[in-house]
C-alpha cells in the first residue's frame, strides 16, 4: 500500500508528452547505455544549450517495465542548486506539527525511492558539504544515508543521478572535488551547428524559416564577440524568445535588441558592436 501511494506521489514528476529536443551527436545513446548501467551521468555546457531540455527529453524517452505494463517516462526530480542549499534541503528534514513531528523526505529521497531521476541543476553552485552526500548514490554502492532517520536506502532500480553545470563559470572556490567527478561519466554539450540551431529556434519559436536562419547566423557573429567583452555568447534559448517576439509581430530588429542585446549585457560599447551584427543581418 505505501509503495502504490508513492508511485502515486510521484506522477506529478512524470513528463507526459515528448518534448522538443533535436540530437546533436550520439548523446542519447550514451545517455540510455548509462541509464541501463546505473552510471550517473554530468552534463557540461555553457548557459541555454539544451542541458536541462535533454534531461527531460530522456525522462519522457526511457521507458521501464513496472507491474504487467509498460509505462512511458522515468520520473523526472529538478533541483536547482544555489549556495544556500543544505544537505537537509535535499534529504528531507523533521516539521513540526502540532506537538508531533512529521518526517518530509527531500526530493533526492524521493527519487531513490520510487526510482525517479534526480537532475541537480547548476551542481557547482551548491555547498561543497551537501554534493559529499551524493557519493554512496554515486558509485556500485547505490545508498543514500539519511543520518537524523539512521537509514540507509537502497536505491530503487530506475533511480539515477544527473548533474550539470557551466564550465564558464568554472572558479577555484566553485569546482568539483575529483571525489564527486570521477563518480560520473560527463556529457560535453555546446550550441549546435548554424543549420541546427535554426531548426530548433523555427520549431520552438514558430517563426518563418528566414527569420530562424538569420537568428541562427546572428548567434555563430555575436559568439565571436566573446573576445571583445561579451562574457558568455547568446543562448539558443535566447534566440527562441527573438522568434517567439517576431512570430508574435515584433520586428526583427526590436526583437533582437530586447531578447539578446539587451538581455546579454550593460556594457554599451559591446552593445554598440552587437547592435551592428544585428543590423547587417536585420538592417533595411
Amino acid at each position: 500500500m505505501q509503495q502504490q501511494f508513492r508511485r502515486m506521489e510521484i506522477e506529478e514528476f512524470r513528463i507526459m508528452e515528448e518534448p522538443y529536443y533535436l540530437p546533436i551527436a550520439d548523446e542519447v545513446a550514451l545517455f540510455e547505455s548509462a541509464y541501463r548501467q546505473h552510471i550517473p551521468v554530468l552534463l557540461k555546457g555553457p548557459t541555454g544549450c539544451g542541458k536541462t531540455r535533454f534531461v527531460e527529453y530522456m525522462s519522457w524517452r526511457l521507458h521501464r517495465h513496472i507491474g504487467n505494463r509498460d509505462e512511458e517516462g522515468v520520473p523526472l526530480i529538478t533541483v536547482a542548486c544555489h549556495e544556500d542549499l543544505t544537505a537537509s534541503d535535499l534529504v528531507g528534514r523533521y516539521l513540526l506539527e502540532g506537538e508531533e513531528t512529521r518526517w518530509i523526505d527531500g526530493p533526492i529521497t524521493r527519487a531513490v525511492k520510487v526510482g525517479a531521476i534526480c537532475y541537480l541543476d547548476e551542481v557547482v553552485e551548491a555547498r561543497k558539504d551537501t554534493t559529499v552526500l551524493i557519493h554512496p548514490l554515486a558509485d556500485h554502492r547505490r545508498m543514500l544515508p539519511i543520518e537524523k532517520r539512521g537509514e540507509l536506502l537502497e536505491a530503487a532500480d530506475g533511480f539515477l543521478l544527473v548533474m550539470s553545470f557551466n564550465p564558464g563559470y568554472q572558479s577555484v572556490l566553485k569546482d568539483f572535488k575529483h571525489s564527486t567527478r570521477q563518480r560520473f561519466i560527463a556529457l560535453e554539450f555546446y550550441y549546435p551547428s548554424r543549420d541546427q540551431e535554426a531548426e530548433i529556434v523555427q520549431n520552438e519559436s514558430g517563426c518563418p524559416a528566414p527569420i530562424a536562419r538569420d537568428l541562427a547566423k546572428l548567434a555563430e557573429k555575436v559568439r565571436h564577440l566573446k573576445a571583445h567583452g561579451l562574457s558568455e555568447g547568446v543562448s539558443t534559448r535566447l534566440l527562441v524568445y527573438a522568434g517567439k517576439l517576431v512570430a508574435d509581430g515584433i520586428t526583427p530588429l526590436r526583437a533582437c535588441e530586447t531578447a539578446i542585446v539587451w538581455a546579454l549585457t550593460d556594457d554599451k560599447e559591446v552593445q554598440g558592436a552587437m547592435h551592428e551584427v544585428v543590423d547587417s543581418i536585420f538592417g533595411e
